[in-house]
């Protein structure tokens, strides 16, 4: 078996998928292009709402990632809540709400979205994200919600 390829009958822990996700976002809170980048298959694809179009690769994101920084675009806090991990066969889905503001060229900016994160266990047991869905809260939701409250993983039972 390769060492890239997923031990169909494993199934990771909660909390190694909850250290895989942490690290994506602690890398995405502090900008740090080289660590979020290597949490994602290089064949990963990433659909995010204000975007016109999906993401096919890793490579294909990490270059508008890249122009956007180098437009001044920064991330200045990133909060994860609302935790969810379910576990399967091969990988999970980490799925929270996410409070993030960011320095742009024309000034800080701060909203709340709902994130999905797929991951695929590699044969070497390592986690990696193969999909990432990043959409809107509905305003109902952002009311009834409080950033600070939750930030405790919930497994769903399988």
């Amino acid at each position: 078996m390769s060492e890239d390829a997923p031990e169909s009958h494993a199934e990771p822990r909660i909390a190694e998928v909850l250290a895989a996700a942490d690290a994506i976002v602690a890398a995405f809170a502090s900008t740090d292009t080289q660590a979020y980048f290597a949490g994602f298959a290089p064949d990963a694809t990433f659909v995010f709402h204000p975007e016109a179009k999906r993401f096919d690769s890793r490579a294909e994101y990490e270059d508008t990632w890249q122009g956007w920084i180098a437009e001044g675009w920064s991330v200045v806090d990133c909060r994860s809540s609302e935790r969810l991990v379910q576990t399967f066969p091969g990988g999970a889905v980490f799925s929270h709400t996410v409070d993030t503001t960011v320095e742009t060229p024309d000034g800080r900016e701060s909203y709340r979205e709902r994130e999905s994160i797929v991951f695929r266990l590699l044969g070497d047991a390592r986690l990696i994200a193969v999909h990432e869905h990043l959409s809107t809260v509905p305003a109902t939701a952002d009311a009834d919600s409080d950033p600070e409250a939750d930030t405790d993983a919930e497994a769903v039972p399988q």
